[in-house]
């Protein structure tokens, strides 16, 4: 296994940032960790790369283990925290030198694994690393954290507060990374990203909810699930919540996704409630269920 992790707890003062984490990541995976701000995300990802030490359990990346091996673990992974963190006041290929010095490599030596990255950004390899924009400063970190060839890449939330382009662009780079080896494991609080993953974690509160590949988990979803749309949201996410037979109900862009307590649900009847509580243009469709139906069901 590339990443072993076994009974990690973390807590800071009377906050339980951590509960009892447990699972392993493939070598060669792409793993991803689910879960919002604040579920435990980069309190784990930081005793993975030997930042923090956790209260009690056991991991190893890249069969070291975080305590006794943590020099060994620095010098074979790489890692792009949430908050962009390089040298500002740095040129792109000042900060890439820079890193690569600093693991005694150079960009030469290692060009073919980020060449694909890089050329995106060459053209503004002069331009100081402050002055990018949000999409480039995330293609530069990546550069930085792959200058020295790790066989282990911890990225987390790498694309918060990214464009949708750029989004696009960098999970297709991921993917490309992942073919030549490299054991990936990315937290994100984007559902819609956890279905680009070979298997995903999701985690609330410190504790994770399930293991599975997105479509198993998707597949867990234990009702049937309705778009429900009307002329008046508000009102008739309100009429939902006080139906007698509601067994969940979500907003979801421009419906609602709603859940019946009943084994045998017909449609007709909840329209005919709604449309008894003055709501106009009621529309009921059968949907599948999506990563995140699956981990508000479980975070319940």
């Amino acid at each position: 296994m590339s990443i072993s992790i076994k009974n990690i707890s973390k807590s800071f003062k009377n906050v339980s940032a951590l509960k009892d984490i447990s699972f392993e990541v493939k070598e060669g995976e792409l793993f991803g960790l689910i879960g919002p701000d604040g579920a435990g995300k980069t309190t784990l990802f930081r005793i993975l790369t030997t930042l923090l030490i956790a209260d009690k359990g056991e991991a190893t990346v890249a069969n070291f283990d975080v305590l006794n091996d943590y020099k060994s673990i620095r010098n074979n992974v790489g890692y792009m925290p949430g908050k962009f963190s390089l040298y500002q006041d740095l040129t792109v290929e000042e900060n890439l030198a820079f890193f690569a010095t600093i693991f005694g490599t150079t960009i030469a030596e290692n060009y073919d694994l980020i060449e694909d990255i890089y050329i995106q950004i060459e053209p503004f390899k002069k331009r100081r690393a402050g002055k990018l924009s949000g999409g480039m400063k995330q293609k530069l970190a990546l550069c930085c954290a792959l200058i020295h060839k790790p066989k282990v890449l911890f990225l987390d939330e790498p694309t918060t507060g990214v464009d949708p382009v750029s989004r696009k662009e960098f999970w297709e780079m991921l993917k490309r990374l992942q073919q030549k080896g490299i054991t990936i494991l990315v937290s994100t609080p984007y559902m819609d990203e956890a279905a680009l993953c070979d298997r995903i974690a999701l985690i609330q509160d410190g504790k994770i909810l399930e293991i599975d590949s997105p479509q198993n988990i998707v597949n867990h979803f234990p009702k049937k699930l309705y778009n429900v749309s009307a002329n008046k949201m508000y009102e008739l996410i309100e009429s939902l919540k006080k139906y007698e037979h509601q067994y969940s109900v979500y907003p979801f862009g421009e419906f609602v996704h709603y859940a019946d307590k009943r084994d045998v649900f017909n449609p007709q009847d909840l329209q005919e409630y709604l449309e008894a509580n003055n709501l106009n243009d009621v529309k009921i469709e059968i949907t599948n269920p999506t990563i995140e139906d699956t981990f508000m069901e479980l975070a319940k």
